[in-house]
């Protein structure tokens, strides 16, 4: 592996200060083992559940369960996911669906001259000012870490493996983040939460692509990606964005856990962000809000371990890790995703309130047994009629 000149090796230390444990039986994921695609090959878990799931995003074999669930609920929810379903389609015939099974194509070139680059951390400040220009509310960088690549993209066409396409010589990650609103969050499980998900992936769609487009325009490979190449979770981590938790999200310090990430593979001369351990793991060893919420308990008690439930999760990381077939199976059952374990998290909060910064302080030192307990009511759920009418936003 080579490594950017401005990291010039790999320290020891660095998975442990990324709260990374990684075991002698890891193996790098294979994305056709995603449980989102194997919804579309793997009989385990295909079924006319899960392709109801799918067709509700058409507006077909929506359910209608009452509030949360009307035409209205999935007519916003599908809608906020256009921007994000034109882009994926796009090559869907050539058998690349993109930001999920393969990497997003570049829609302008690499500049034949490239801009020197002579101070990499100057660099880096200019690419997150860039970020939030184009609409980023986190960015990070992290080096090129080839472990947390999949084994293999997916030709969507017959579901076979097919090569990754990323361009050689890649040496650092640009992770994005992108704030879910609060109000919808709130209203899990519903499809018209699911609006809150879609929105972000059009949003991110549109700021991933026009940042890598313009670092092509500046002279170097940028490959932009949502879901697709590689896992982002690890990659959010070690590029210094937060902490890894039970509910198996990202928990960062500017809005908890309600996140989406994308990022960018690129050859751009950058300097690196480290790690940041928050306390985040102390706090979630005496909190199990998540996972005692969960209606299909998908989500894990006790400490981490290596244990997988099935093929959905990856080999040989000591983590807190889902059942994703439980998971997924309750997501077919609504017709809608359900984040229930971000709805109820403690981290999730609006931290530009004075109050919940407190609380965040607390959480992360020694007295988190008194913030858990400041916690117990903690994220009820709003009712999602509350949201059309704009009554009782959540203020958390």
């Amino acid at each position: 592996m080579s490594y950017p000149a401005n990291r010039p090796s790999l320290r020891r230390d660095d998975d442990a200060l990324a709260g990374i444990d990684v075991t002698e039986e890891f193996e790098r994921f294979s994305q056709r083992n995603d449980v989102f695609t194997r919804a579309m090959w793997d009989d385990r878990v295909k079924s006319k559940q899960s392709q109801a799931f799918f067709a509700s995003y058409r507006m077909e074999a929506t359910p209608r369960r009452g509030d949360g669930f009307t035409q209205r609920d999935f007519a916003l929810r599908n809608a906020s996911w256009l921007i994000s379903d034109v882009m994926t389609n796009r090559h869907a015939a050539e058998g690349r669906r993109e930001g999920f099974q393969a990497p997003i194509s570049n829609d302008t070139p690499v500049a034949p001259q490239q801009v020197e680059i002579n101070d990499p951390a100057r660099m880096s400040s200019e690419i997150k000012r860039v970020a939030r220009f184009f609409g980023a509310d986190l960015c990070g960088i992290t080096w090129m870490d080839e472990r947390w690549l999949y084994t293999a993209r997916v030709d969507v066409r017959d579901m076979t493996e097919a090569p990754l396409g990323l361009p050689e010589g890649m040496t650092s990650v640009i992770v994005l983040g992108h704030e879910m609103e609060a109000d919808l969050v709130a209203t899990y499980p519903s499809a018209l939460a699911g609006a809150a998900t879609g929105r972000e992936y059009s949003h991110e769609a549109a700021v991933v692509m026009q940042l890598a487009a313009y670092i092509r325009n500046l002279g170097y490979e940028a490959t932009a990606s949502m879901n697709d190449t590689g896992l982002v979770i690890p990659y959010a981590i070690q590029a210094g964005l937060g902490e890894y938790a039970r509910n198996q999200m990202v928990i960062t310090p500017e809005f908890g856990p309600r996140l989406r990430f994308s990022k960018i593979f690129t050859n751009l001369p950058l300097a690196h962000d480290i790690p940041r351990p928050l306390g985040v793991r102390a706090f979630c060893d005496i909190c199990t809000k998540c996972a005692d919420a969960c209606p299909v308990k998908a989500l894990p008690y006790g400490p981490p371990s290596t244990e997988t439930a099935n093929v959905s999760a990856i080999r040989g990381v000591r983590k807190w890790t889902s059942d994703a077939e439980k998971c997924f199976s309750f997501w077919a059952k609504l017709s809608s995703d359900c984040a229930i374990c971000m709805r109820v998290c403690p981290f999730n909060r609006d931290y530009s309130k004075w109050r919940n910064r407190i609380w965040l302080k607390l959480a992360l030192s020694s007295l988190r047994k008194l913030a858990l307990r400041l916690a117990q009511r903690h994220g009820a759920r709003r009712k999602p009629s509350d949201w059309w009418s704009g009554i009782g936003r959540t203020g958390q």
